[in-house]
């Protein structure tokens, strides 16, 4: 199983490493693959039960609609089982099931440049540290895209760490829940809570209730949230987690998928996505944190826009990935304010956030900004397919000067996408 990692909250991501060992901040280096677990896929599905035999296996559950399945082996006996499976005629690819981490940096409406950026300078809730003040427009024009539409119900799926039950500007936007991490269900009602606060976060930049009176406003104010539970409590997941919840989230009618997590290259992964996209979805991911051009996945699968981040000058951050032949468009990922739990989470203690509302940096927080744009240019006479939203967006977006080098179609505009 691959790991996946976040690709915001830290500049300190910057230590992503080799690709397949992606980590959240300055946490020590987890293993490349999950423990106990590989994924296998036979070209005769009726010869699996006895190829796995062999190595004294057995058969597990599908992953989504890879065709792909999730087989227990011994616990450092990955890597051996896949070469061995490799070699079977009857195996078409056998794989170690990596580990996927997520890709964020870092409440209140004034404090939201990314929507309408008049030069304000931010500050962080909790402390105070301010952002120096940025340059006016330098903003996806989001008040200026919600005059034509604001989502009317467009479903975005949210696959990361959950979404908190006890923050009221985005709880009730989330339509349905569902968890494939290995983090357990808890409380009276059984919800995949966000105890790691990083997918609440995102989903409050996508679509946090607007005019309420409190807290900020969502890029899609109209949208709804499927909270699709990938990562688990400390912010980990793995590949087959993932592709089960983009499995989930087309099953549920999402019409945009946003994943702001980062993994190695896997052929299941890469099915899921492409099933996702054939179904007629949009999919957006984050390019990571590496501060280089270094090829992060999902962003760089060919159905899948990959997202770099900006800040409040229009300028690329400084800990963004970049690269204009793989990373597509760019959104701002600086100090971007949105929702938190209102309860314990592992990233409040570990970046200084306050519960409620605070800020988040990383592409992490720039991949939403671009997800919730698509699901507005669904609501539009663009949005009859996957391909006519993602060249809409693409097409419309601000070619900064100083940013044609970094990404292929500029820094994203909502208003251009959508008028």
């Amino acid at each position: 199983m691959k790991k996946i990692v976040m690709a915001g909250f830290a500049a300190a991501m910057l230590a992503f490493g080799a690709i397949n060992s992606a980590v959240v901040g300055n946490a020590a280096p987890d293993p490349s693959h999950v423990a106990g677990q590989i994924m296998v896929k036979f070209r005769d599905n009726g010869a699996a039960a006895g190829v796995l035999r062999q190595h004294g296996l057995s058969d597990g559950p599908g992953i989504g609609d890879t065709g792909a399945r999730l087989i227990k082996v011994p616990e450092g006996k990955e890597l051996q089982l896949v070469q061995a499976l490799s070699r079977n005629p009857a195996v078409e690819y056998a794989e170690p099931d990596l580990v996927v981490t997520p890709a964020t940096n870092d409440t209140y409406f004034p404090r939201q440049y990314a929507l309408q950026n008049t030069g304000q300078p931010i500050d962080n809730t909790l402390d105070k540290r301010v952002m120096a003040a940025g340059t006016v427009d330098a903003d996806v024009d989001a008040v200026e895209a919600w005059s034509v539409t604001t989502g009317s119900g467009v479903k975005v799926a949210v696959l990361d760490s959950g979404v908190a039950t006890d923050n009221p500007d985005i709880n009730p936007q989330v339509v349905d829940r569902a968890n494939f991490s290995s983090s357990a269900t808890r409380g009276k009602d059984q919800v995949a809570e966000d105890y790691y606060g990083h997918g609440t976060h995102v989903a409050g930049i996508v679509a946090a209730i607007a005019d309420n009176g409190r807290g900020v406003a969502g890029v899609c104010r109209g949208c709804t949230i499927l909270a699709g539970k990938v990562l688990s409590d400390s912010g980990m997941g793995s590949t087959s987690a993932l592709a089960n919840g983009i499995n989930w989230a087309v099953s549920r009618g999402a019409k945009v998928i946003n994943i702001s997590l980062v993994v190695g290259a896997s052929v299941t992964l890469e099915s899921a996505v492409n099933n996702a996209w054939n179904a007629g979805v949009v999919l957006v991911a984050a390019a990571g944190n590496g501060g280089n051009e270094n090829i992060f996945y999902p962003a760089a699968y060919p159905n899948v826009i990959a997202v770099g981040a900006t800040d409040n000058k229009d300028l690329k951050a400084s800990f963004s990935t970049f690269g204009p032949s793989w990373v597509d468009v760019a959104a701002p990922g600086v100090n971007v304010y949105s929702t938190f739990p209102n309860h314990r989470f592992a990233l409040a203690s570990t970046y200084s956030r306050s519960q409620g509302y605070d800020v988040g940096n990383g592409t992490s927080m720039s991949a939403p900004i671009v997800a919730a744009t698509a699901a507005l240019v669904w609501t539009t006479p663009a949005g009859t397919s996957s391909a006519s939203v993602r060249t809409k967006l693409e097409s419309t977006g601000e070619k900064v000067t100083e940013m044609q080098e970094f990404w292929a179609h500029g820094r994203v505009n909502a208003y251009n996408a959508v008028k």
